[in-house]
């Protein structure tokens, strides 16, 4: 920061201003537009610093920044029991599915599964906002293809997909068999690598 009163100092009282404000996180392309030319990332990791030890910090998630509460504070501030509807098996199948191949098609996640994918499994995980249509393929009848969203990522406390565990760190979970394998669909990226 310049000074107490320095042209940084405003902008970062801009940026902390906009991110109170917003309900959802914010990109930093947008606060950057917001700003002008003053490069946004100093400010915002100068105003993470500044909120690393409050009671509510500055977190990135997917390239977006928010204002989250503290995570040691968080179970204190519960006032309400939560009451949490479970995805079902195949909702679920269908979130990892999308997480580890995504850009993929409707086909392709029927194909890992090995059963039929219900309308209402996408719909649900829709309107959770977990995902979201992608681009159609270029590929003969151009299907429609599904990808995580910001708001996945920012729901299960990833700053990219790369934080996704590993097959390695799902087997030492117990949440894979020793010998069972990812299935990598042609054309597509390895889910270890992404």
């Amino acid at each position: 920061m310049t000074d107490l009163f320095g042209a940084d100092n405003q902008l970062i009282r801009l940026l902390e201003a906009i991110l109170f404000a917003s309900a959802e996180p914010v990109s930093e392309e947008a606060l950057q537009a917001r700003i002008g030319p003053t490069p946004v990332r100093p400010l915002l990791l100068q105003l993470e610093n500044l909120y690393r030890h409050r009671g509510v910090n500055l977190v990135a998630s997917g390239g977006r920044w928010a204002l989250r509460t503290a995570p040691d504070l968080g179970d204190q501030l519960r006032t309400e029991v939560e009451v949490s509807a479970k995805l079902s098996r195949a909702a679920v199948e269908t979130l990892a599915i999308i997480a580890y191949h995504q850009p993929v098609t409707r086909a392709e996640i029927e194909a890992i599964r090995g059963v039929a994918t219900n309308k209402g499994t996408l719909d649900i995980l829709m309107e959770a906002g977990w995902v979201r249509p992608g681009r159609r393929r270029e590929t003969p009848g151009r299907p429609l293809t599904w990808v995580t969203t910001p708001r996945f990522l920012d729901h299960f406390g990833l700053e990219t997909l790369r934080d996704l565990p590993g097959v390695d760190d799902l087997r030492a979970a117990g949440l894979l068999d020793k010998g069972a394998s990812m299935p990598v669909l042609p054309g597509l990226a390895d889910p270890e690598g992404q």
